[in-house]
């Protein structure tokens, strides 16, 4: 029997966080981290990389870079320091520059989130604005095959304490993917969370760019000089990439499905 305080009666299920993501316990999880985890991931992937998620920076991050002969990537504006832009959490640096064949992704939200369900054994798929309808005929599919699928707006958290702050980019990103998911025909699966989200996502449809743009997220980066990763961030549909997770690296579901 379902936990009463679960959606585990809902094949498709919408939930926050970290502790969301494990609680929904889906057979198949979708990371929405809109500003900007899995708008870069997918930037990333769709020019060829392979990014490795990781949930810390610093000592241990380097490591798992040097395991994988992957380059690290670095903080926005540690990246814009040297004459030469590096890789780092900005998904700008993906369209401006060569692509990266291995990537080390530090992410305290996407990252964290990625390698807790990984550990749950939960397939991992990375879900934005830019990919929301590639990512909803994917994971269509495994609710053809009999999957249950957990939709995770990651949100940020609060500097004062570390608790979860939902961020509406995300509730954004991940209405976009179950609104496509319902229009093909997998609305009667939707716990009332993942109904509301798509419902959301409707009614903010004509007004997008100006509320990604607009929020707390939108605006930071914006005032740190970053409004070109808004910008690429709420480009709705742009690309079919969609990355999954595969012995520990994100690659595009096409190319894990023929490795």
């Amino acid at each position: 029997m379902p936990h009463l305080l679960g959606q585990g009666s809902h094949a498709v299920r919408l939930d926050w966080g970290l502790t969301g993501a494990v609680a929904a316990g889906a057979d198949v999880s979708v990371i929405v981290d809109v500003l900007s985890f899995s708008t870069t991931v997918t930037v990333a992937v769709g020019r060829g990389t392979r990014v490795y998620p990781s949930p810390w920076a610093g000592e241990r991050a380097q490591a798992l870079a040097l395991r994988h002969g992957a380059k690290l990537a670095v903080g926005r504006l540690e990246a814009t320091r040297g004459s030469v832009v590096a890789p780092s959490l900005s998904p700008a640096t993906f369209l401006t520059r060569d692509p990266v064949e291995r990537l080390v992704l530090p992410s305290p939200n996407g990252s964290a989130i990625a390698a807790a369900l990984s550990e749950e054994r939960s397939r991992v798929v990375v879900g934005c604005l830019r990919n929301a309808r590639a990512v909803a005929v994917h994971i269509g599919h495994a609710l053809d095959r009999g999957a249950s699928v957990g939709v995770i707006a990651a949100g940020e958290r609060w500097s004062e304490d570390g608790t979860l702050r939902p961020a509406l980019e995300d509730h954004l990103g991940a209405g976009a993917i179950l609104s496509h998911l319902a229009a093909l025909g997998h609305g009667h699966r939707f716990s009332p969370e993942a109904e509301s989200a798509a419902t959301l996502f409707g009614a903010s449809l004509g007004a997008l760019d100006r509320l990604i743009h607009g929020c707390v997220g939108g605006r930071e980066l914006t005032a740190m000089r970053f409004g070109d990763d808004v910008a690429i961030a709420a480009a709705l549909d742009s690309t079919a990439t969609v990355p999954v997770l595969r012995d520990g690296a994100f690659v595009d579901a096409g190319e894990a499905s023929h490795g």
